[in-house]
């Protein structure tokens, strides 16, 4: 039997990762382009996320990857606040960025990509 409830919260994790992609990962990942400490920062971030949700969480195996990521993203927004997750606007500032800016758009580096038919899971 096909239950509703797993369907609904990845539905609602993709919706949290798209929102972050546009706010975090794209402008930082253009940064990375330009600037190898963003790129270095960012891969650092990323592998302390897949430690964390690898090794961390008990039974991470039968739970979506969007899933996991949108919920230790929500986690870190509930923390530490809507304005302290704003992201830098421009390549300086994602090179000044602090570790919420950076931890956020590593979130969205692991996300697994869905568009025009291209599947990449992380």
């Amino acid at each position: 039997m096909f239950s509703i409830g797993p369907a609904m919260a990845e539905v609602a994790a993709r919706r949290t990762l798209s929102r972050l992609q546009l706010s975090h990962g794209v402008p930082a990942a253009d940064a990375a382009k330009v600037v190898p400490a963003v790129s270095a920062a960012l891969d650092q971030h990323a592998a302390a996320i897949r430690d964390i949700l690898e090794f961390g969480i008990e039974n991470a195996t039968t739970v979506p990857v969007a899933v996991l990521l949108a919920g230790y993203a929500r986690g870190l927004i509930e923390h530490s606040g809507r304005e302290a997750v704003r992201a830098p606007h421009d390549v300086a500032g994602w090179a000044e960025a602090g570790w919420l800016p950076l931890r956020l758009a590593a979130v969205c580096l692991l996300a697994p990509v869905r568009s025009a038919g291209m599947t990449r899971e992380a």
